[in-house]
């Protein structure tokens, strides 16, 4: 069976260098490339070795549907880290307003929007530390519980 893996999202931005940059600040993500767009306009692609985002830019005027994608909708782009608290800080000191954590299996998440109005879901897997905490001491209440029936 062959499994396809998702290489990259294209959106379109007001000023994609500018997104790219607040992108990096709060992903640790770099720019991988940047240039002139097939499409005309600009595009940087910024993330990480196994994938990015296409920010895009188009240099048509805005009366031209073909040039600025206005028929498409994105609803939001996932993104998995591993501290959701580092990310809120980021996505703070960059100027932007996290909505507050939820959680539910099999992670926890927030939501944030950008400068251009696109929506990001930040995801985390790792177990809370409150719940890890929790489960510890619940496993050496248990430890104690089966050392003093062995006595």
């Amino acid at each position: 069976m062959h499994i396809g893996t998702l290489e990259h999202v294209n959106i379109t931005v007001r000023d994609p260098k500018a997104t790219a940059l607040v992108l990096c600040s709060i992903f640790d993500w770099h720019i991988r490339w940047e240039g002139p767009s097939q499409m005309g306009g600009h595009t940087v692609h910024v993330g990480s070795q196994s994938g990015y985002l296409a920010v895009y830019s188009s240099n048509k005027p805005k009366s031209d549907p073909k040039g600025t994608h206005a028929s498409s909708r994105l609803n939001h782009i996932g993104i998995v880290v591993d501290d959701l608290n580092i990310i809120q800080q980021r996505v703070r000191k960059a100027g932007l307003r996290p909505q507050p954590q939820k959680c539910y299996d099999p992670g926890c998440r927030f939501y944030f929007l950008d400068n251009d109005g696109v929506e990001y879901e930040v995801i985390s897997y790792a177990k809370p530390k409150s719940t890890f905490r929790k489960d510890v001491s619940a496993l050496l209440g248990e430890m104690a519980r089966w050392g003093a029936l062995v006595r």
